[in-house]
């Protein structure tokens, strides 16, 4: 079910050449983007009235207002089952307890006596949140978008999640759920590229947004790409992944439900095992089939698995591994090995680490306290996570006094005169002479 790439013995290529031997999604967001780009332009030009018809088209809700009323919120609040409350209450305490520490505070430096340069953290106005609901509704995303950004300090967050026929045209009642636990009160049933479309240009009661955040499918990240710059966005995310870095240590019953709880969000997701030990590698290949058959989505996972995305990763030691999962640079990256942390702080490129036998991805996708969305497709060599400073902005004060300026004058003259900018150099200059 999992292919196998053996990189023993043979030293290991470098790191671009090792990234394009190993398993991974291939996302074409360019071949999406000719059927994207008239729905945006639509949803421009027509407002409310395009999203009501591309919403009739595509999801088959035909709904005048695609605004979800107050009373639907609180309705999915009371009806909310006590156990889900509990535990989605769980998560917003926790998300919350470690988001709080990532708040950032104004620092102002003095360069000089009578010069400072102070830098200002402010959050972005207005936010639009985007919440997946087609293979699976991720409520739980509700929590990693909204926590950070109201801790940020956004005034003003509007949710999107696509419509559910089976729920007469709102969301998710999970998802309206959260929404209320959290205080949110502007939400839309409204999916998809249009989604991100009415964020970006406003359509109905929905105005503007300055940016968007949240996972979604190809059709939303081809959105998000076409639209970024009039918005701004946290990623352009692809098929999520997972890759473990396993050694003779590990319970191979844990590394196979690890691989098949990853390959369950979707047919294109990728879960990737690294091992230096093949009686691990076959242990997990005689437990996967078993474990599948046992699943509900099993043949999403099969898909999944059994897709050029996956496989098994051989190498000679754990240095070795080290090297392939830095080169990987996996969404989620777990390590089950022996001292396991000290391994873990040997990695350099992953979007979240999760340390041990008892730390799986599952944990962080609800309540660990992490954020879920993090970068895919080998972005985590250079992004972050969704977190409080996605939603931030630093702004420099620069304050200089009379001789503060003119102490520097010489260098300004030096600077500008190298660059032929003469008028920057007399923009000072002028200010000697009053």
């Amino acid at each position: 079910m999992l292919a196998r790439i053996d990189l023993r013995g043979n030293a290991l290529p470098g790191v671009r050449e090792l990234a394009g031997l190993l398993p991974r999604a291939a996302t074409d967001i360019d071949s999406v983007l000719a059927t994207v780009r008239p729905l945006c332009e639509d949803v421009r030009l027509r407002g409310a009235q395009a999203v009501r018809e591309i919403t009739a088209r595509l999801d088959g809700v035909d709904a005048e207002d695609f605004a979800v009323p107050q009373e639907a919120l609180t309705r999915a609040l009371a009806e909310c089952d006590p156990t889900l409350r509990e535990a989605l209450e769980e998560s917003i305490a926790r998300v919350r307890k470690v988001h709080a520490d990532q708040r950032r505070t104004d620092v102002t430096t003095e360069v000089v006596a009578g010069g400072t340069v102070t830098e200002r953290w402010l959050p972005v106005r207005r936010v639009g949140l985007y919440v997946p609901g087609g293979l699976a509704p991720l409520l739980s995303s509700v929590v990693m978008n909204v926590v950070p950004a109201q801790i940020a300090g956004v005034e003003s967050i509007a949710v999107a999640s696509p419509p559910q026929r089976d729920n007469g045209g709102l969301p998710d009642p999970g998802v309206l759920a959260a929404c209320a636990l959290l205080g949110v009160t502007e939400v839309y049933a409204v999916g998809g590229a249009q989604a991100i479309a009415v964020f970006g240009y406003g359509a109905g009661s929905c105005e503007p947004v300055d940016m968007v955040t949240g996972p979604g499918n190809v059709y939303v990240t081809a959105a998000k790409r076409l639209l970024r710059g009039l918005i701004g966005i946290d990623s352009e995310a692809g098929p999520t992944e997972v890759a473990i870095l396993a050694d003779d240590t590990a319970d191979p019953a844990h590394v196979a439900a690890d691989l098949i709880s990853q390959a369950e969000h979707d047919p294109l997701a990728g879960a990737v095992l690294v091992t230096p030990s093949e009686e691990l590698a076959d242990a997990v290949l005689t437990l996967v089939p078993g474990q599948v058959a046992a699943t509900k989505h099993s043949d999403r996972i099969t898909t999944a698995l059994e897709g050029t995305q996956s496989g098994i990763v051989l190498v000679d030691d754990l240095d070795a591994g080290v090297r392939v999962v830095d080169a990987y640079a996996a969404e989620h990256l777990e390590i089950q090995t022996q001292r396991p942390r000290e391994v873990a702080m040997r990695v350099r490129n992953a979007g979240a680490i999760f340390v041990g036998a008892w730390s799986p991805v599952s944990l962080g996708d609800y309540i660990a306290g992490s954020n879920h969305v993090l970068p895919t497709g080998g972005c985590a060599r250079h992004s972050s996570g969704l977190s409080v400073q996605s939603f931030l902005r630093g702004i420099h004060l620069v304050e200089y006094d009379e001789q503060a300026l003119a102490d520097v004058a010489g260098h300004v003259d030096a600077l500008a005169g190298a660059e032929d900018l003469p008028a920057h150099a007399a923009a000072v200059r002028v200010r000697q002479r009053s």
